[in-house]
């Protein structure tokens, strides 16, 4: 069923500290950094989320869709905002959108055959 939510991010002035917090609170493990200052936890079988270094606080969460195309343009239809599909190499789309109420989440479509 599309709309379930799938990965969250958490950005932090400290992810050492951000970490530190959400694991004692909830037990997640992160593993190291993926190239670059973003790491993630697995919080069921196919969810999980991230903690990365950011100066902009707000949580986002994404929600699974089956037609990533179709669900922008509903967004946008509906009177939301939607910003354009971004790649993730075997993994599938992603897009940042905010609805009516000004509220940031994203979507999110898998496909492992995309490339960069």
């Amino acid at each position: 069923m599309a709309g379930k939510m799938v990965h969250f991010e958490l950005p932090a002035r400290d992810a050492g500290r951000a970490k530190g917090f959400w694991g004692g609170v909830f037990g997640w493990e992160f593993g190291d950094p993926m190239g670059m200052e973003y790491w993630l936890t697995r919080t069921g079988e196919d969810q999980g989320g991230a903690i990365y270094e950011a100066d902009k606080l707000g949580l986002t969460l994404y929600f699974d869709t089956d037609d990533i195309d179709a669900t922008l343009a509903k967004v946008k239809e509906l009177g939301g905002a939607a910003g354009d599909k971004t790649p993730i190499p075997h993994t599938g789309w992603f897009a940042h959108c905010v609805d009516t109420e000004g509220n940031d989440f994203s979507v999110f479509q898998s496909d492992e055959t995309v490339t960069a």
